[in-house]
């Protein structure tokens, strides 16, 4: 008999015997503390995750977050990874979502907060006009930047749809794809054709459900997101994506309980 936490280590690696990775966004326990999240993926039996920002920054005003990114130790950063790693949890990313009015300084030290942190990666949501100047930084630091879609495929400046992402995967060997199926579907796009086209480009695949002209925030199976369609045409391709659950819909439940279920349900799907 495999435990929970047995069967998460194992599902994270090799679930179905295809190589389907499946961990967890820590996005998705917004409202718990980094130890807190941690139980938190322990008791679900996750292990995997995007490391989320907002677990380790403090609350502060926008020019006084700017002064302590700047100034705060690289230790807090790798005391936040030895947690991670004493709980057997793999991290897949450093989720820091990177604005425009970010100093240069800002930009950078992301990129040492992510190396200080022991990914090798960013995982972030910005735009194109950011996304040129971190080239040479994911040049410099030999480090991958997952940039992460939304739905306003209107703007030339955002990542919505397929096009953004061809464009920005020519910017740099180093960039890479975080591809929101709920996202994708919420801006009218097709995420299984884009999965099979775009692959090896995509490193981080978020799985939650959605629906156009409505948005995200749907409990999964309400939406038109083909999350069953994704994960089994990786589990037949073998790709090689970490696929995370991001939970934000606000079920009844809280934080654990739903996305307990949403494990549950990657686990059904990939039984079948």
């Amino acid at each position: 008999m495999i435990s929970r936490r047995g069967f998460g280590l194992w599902a994270m690696s090799k679930l179905g015997s295809r190589g389907v990775r499946i961990g967890v966004s820590g996005y998705s326990f917004q409202g718990l503390t980094l130890d807190g999240t941690i139980a938190a993926m322990k008791r679900i039996g996750l292990g995997a995750t995007e490391v989320w920002f907002r677990h380790i920054e403090p609350k502060l005003p926008r020019e006084e977050l700017r002064a302590w990114r700047l100034a705060v130790p690289l230790r807090t950063f790798e005391d936040a990874g030895k947690k991670f790693r004493a709980a057997g949890i793999e991290m897949v990313a450093y989720t820091f979502d990177m604005k425009e009015d970010f100093a240069d300084a800002e930009l950078d030290r992301g990129f040492q907060m992510a190396r200080a942190l022991g990914v090798k990666r960013i995982a972030t949501s910005t735009t194109f006009t950011v996304a040129e100047k971190l080239v040479p930084l994911m040049e410099h630091y030999r480090m991958e930047v997952a940039f992460h879609g939304h739905t306003n495929a209107a703007d030339p400046n955002q990542f919505a749809g397929p096009d953004s992402f061809r464009r920005v995967v020519e910017m740099s060997r180093w960039a890479k794809i975080n591809l929101d199926i709920a996202q994708f579907v919420a801006a009218g796009f097709d995420p299984v054709a884009f999965l099979r086209e775009q692959h090896a480009n995509i490193t981080l695949l978020h799985i939650r459900d959605g629906k156009k002209g409505v948005g995200t925030k749907l409990p999964w199976g309400s939406g038109d997101t083909p999350i069953a369609d994704v994960l089994r045409l990786m589990q037949t391709e073998k790709y090689r994506i970490q696929a995370d659950i991001e939970y934000d819909y606000g079920g009844s439940e809280g934080a654990i309980a739903e996305v307990t279920k949403c494990f549950d349900y990657c686990k059904t799907i990939l039984k079948t």
